[in-house]
């Protein structure tokens, strides 16, 4: 009997020398570096260069490589415009969908698949999907445009330009670790998605704004702004036992808990939750951190003897909260970092490519005989 693999659960659909996972183990591994390792001592441009490169940039390299993010920051007039109609009737998510749709239009070397220019691009969306997020928000809260700036690294530079407030050494460096922890996770669904794109030898801004798509939904990069909905609708301590009840009992899930790959706790949550710690000790906004360890108590106890343990979407939500961010503007902060990852699988398929073209399982109707419509 031919067998369906339904949303394609344990099959390999490619290699990769970028990423590995341990489910079992709570393992994640970036190009041979543990996750624990680069998180205490790397940041996401040197991160960005490993899944570029498979390996550590030595220091010319890492200059050159910040030079050109610091080059590609400016918000392109044509986008800048578009940003401006955009802002009052579309959704974070599908304004950068569209944002990065137009860089494609305009880039005259969007077709050019060779590898030197696709390097070129990974860098210059990088660099510009925060701009593009940071203006976005400035523009639909009545403020006015932040210009980047040359003294600060990718992740404080976008905090800078998103509140106008230059963040403090612990805020900066927490948010470098939560895109570092975002930056790759192996054939997830929006990896997958861009991959599929490319495979046609369509454009890797095509296939960025494919994976997009795939992340803005509510079961990969959504679950992240679900876990902020749910702790602010639990809002107190006394809530959580009715709240968790009532989800339970209409078969919903309690979002951040549980992951598809890992059965033991997220190496990225327990990295995030220590931060928070740090965070929450500076922050008046310290209420949701503290709630979201109460609801995760609650549910150890509750699910006691079940493999469910938070992911990292569970701690990264409070954590933006503390960090200022606005729970929209959460997924498309995970874009923000996973373009790293998902212009290195890109720049993977492009050298080696094959056209994914996947069968499926015929279980419909056979042989019926076709009947002129007066007859039918």
């Amino acid at each position: 009997m031919t067998e369906v693999a339904r949303g394609l659960e344990g099959i390999n659909v490619t290699a990769t020398k970028l990423c590995r996972i341990d489910g079992q183990k709570g393992e994640l591994i970036y190009s041979g570096y543990d996750i624990f390792d680069l998180a205490e001592k790397s940041t996401f441009e040197e991160v960005a260069f490993l899944l570029w490169n498979q390996r550590l940039p030595n220091k010319a390299e890492m200059l050159e490589l910040n030079t050109k993010l610091l080059s590609e920051r400016g918000l392109d007039p044509i986008v800048e415009r578009l940003l401006s109609e955009l802002w009052a009737v579309v959704r974070p998510m599908r304004t950068l969908e569209i944002a990065v749709e137009v860089l494609g239009a305009i880039d005259k070397d969007s077709s050019d698949l060779t590898t030197p220019t696709l390097r070129k691009t990974a860098a210059r969306l990088t660099a510009k999907m925060a701009t593009v997020i940071a203006a976005y928000h400035r523009m639909r809260t009545g403020q006015e445009f932040v210009a980047p700036r040359d003294d600060l690294g990718h992740s404080a530079n976008f905090l800078w330009m998103l509140t106008g407030k230059e963040p403090n050494a612990l805020e900066a460096r927490t948010f470098d670790v939560a895109m570092i922890l975002h930056a790759e996770h192996e054939m997830n669904a929006s990896t997958f998605s861009a991959i599929v794109t490319a495979s046609t030898l369509s454009d890797m801004y095509s296939a960025i704004a494919s994976a997009i798509g795939t992340l803005k939904g509510p079961l990969h990069g959504g679950a992240n702004e679900a876990v902020y909905k749910t702790v602010e609708a639990i809002g107190t301590e006394q809530n959580i036992a009715p709240h968790v009840e009532a989800l339970l009992g209409r078969g919903e899930r309690v979002m951040g808990i549980g992951h598809r790959v890992y059965k033991t706790t997220d190496p990225r949550a327990i990295i995030l939750e220590k931060l928070g710690h740090a965070v929450a000790d500076q922050s008046p906004d310290r209420k949701y951190f503290d709630l979201s360890l109460k609801l995760r108590d609650y549910l150890a106890r509750k699910l006691e003897g079940k493999p469910l343990y938070p992911n990292v979407d569970f701690f990264s939500a409070s954590v933006y909260k503390m960090l200022g961010i606005p729970s929209d503007l959460y997924t498309p902060i995970f874009a923000l970092s996973r373009i790293t990852g998902w212009t290195a699988h890109l720049l993977e398929q492009y050298a080696d490519n094959r056209l994914v073209r996947p069968n499926a399982l015929y279980e419909g109707a056979a042989n019926r005989e076709y009947l002129p419509l007066d007859k039918r």
